[in-house]
């Protein structure tokens, strides 16, 4: 069973930066996309940042050269590093997985896992 587990949210003024993490157990095959995926109540989810098994990353225009995606793939584990962080930024972030590493862009959901989400709140 796949479990994704989010850390790493809290609060910060505009400007600042925080680092989420997703520690992923019970995945076992070889190919994936993972990647991050935030949701303000009332509005669509918005792909934030992905990343597949080639090390292929796609970020959402709105927070490119402001975060960055990683992986440690000797913990299971991914991060989504976030400077210059600003009030739009709020939002619950979610960590989300599937199987195909194909179009593994933000603007593409078919996601099969999910984690239960972290909140980030920026204020001005």
């Amino acid at each position: 069973q796949v479990q994704l587990v989010e850390s790493g949210g809290g609060s910060v003024q505009a400007g600042g930066s925080l680092r989420l993490a997703c520690a992923a157990s019970g995945y076992t095959h070889r190919t994936y996309c993972v990647g991050w995926v935030r949701q303000v109540p009332g509005k669509e989810r918005e792909g934030v940042a992905t990343i597949n098994s080639n090390g292929d990353k796609n970020y959402a225009d709105s927070v490119k050269g402001r975060f960055t995606i990683s992986q440690d793939n000797a913990k299971m584990t991914l991060y989504l590093h976030m400077n210059s962080l600003k009030p739009e930024d709020t939002a619950m972030y979610y960590c989300a997985a599937r199987l195909s590493p194909d179009y593994c862009y933000t603007w593409i959901g078919g996601w099969n896992y999910w984690g239960q989400g972290t909140q980030v709140a920026v204020s001005s």
